[in-house]
């Protein structure tokens, strides 16, 4: 039924309540058992969270194509595991020890869906690597070109019983 009253017929009726972004799928992460809050982390190079080791993750373009950055975020992951194998070594964490660094929302998107996500999702920072300009070129620059050893990436031995959980996290209740 329209506005106006007048019944359109139709085969079929989509319902849609919106869409809901979930980080990382929505999956809870655990470091050694302790709880991983991503929202309290920056996202370095746009591929991985400081503090959380050995896991790289694609999220791409908002003003290009998707696959742009998921293939420059592939090609990052397969350097830094070459070059953990080339150092002997089990474990990358990027790690910020610039207090100047100040946090802001992950995305500058004003779509409403996307706002509606931005608490549940990691920062980017105010200067690089935690910096996310969604620009090809400079992301190009960054992950195909740029130094591994750029002062921010940790390569170490695993110590002990080192885990990393991910865990599918419960439904979020539908907003009343």
């Amino acid at each position: 039924m329209l506005k106006s009253g007048k019944e359109l017929e139709a085969d079929i009726i989509v319902t849609a309540t919106g869409l809901m972004l979930k980080f990382l799928g929505g999956i809870s992460v655990t470091v050694d058992g302790e709880d991983f809050d991503v929202t309290e982390k920056m996202n370095y190079k746009g591929v991985m969270l400081e503090g959380l080791p050995n896991l790289g993750n694609t999220f791409g373009y908002t003003n290009a194509s998707w696959t742009l950055k998921a293939d420059l975020t592939s090609e990052y992951v397969c350097r830094l595991i070459k070059e953990m194998d080339r150092k002997r070594v089990q474990k990358v964490v990027a790690v910020n020890t610039d207090s100047s660094i100040t946090k802001s929302n992950f995305l500058d998107f004003q779509s409403g869906y996307v706002q509606r996500a931005m608490e549940r999702f990691p920062k980017k920072g105010s200067k690089m690597p935690w910096k996310l300009y969604q620009n090809y070129p400079i992301d190009l620059v960054l992950l195909r070109f740029g130094k591994l050893a750029d002062g921010k990436l940790r390569f170490s031995k695993a110590t002990g019983q080192a885990s990393i959980a991910l865990k599918k996290a419960s439904p979020l209740k539908k907003a009343s």
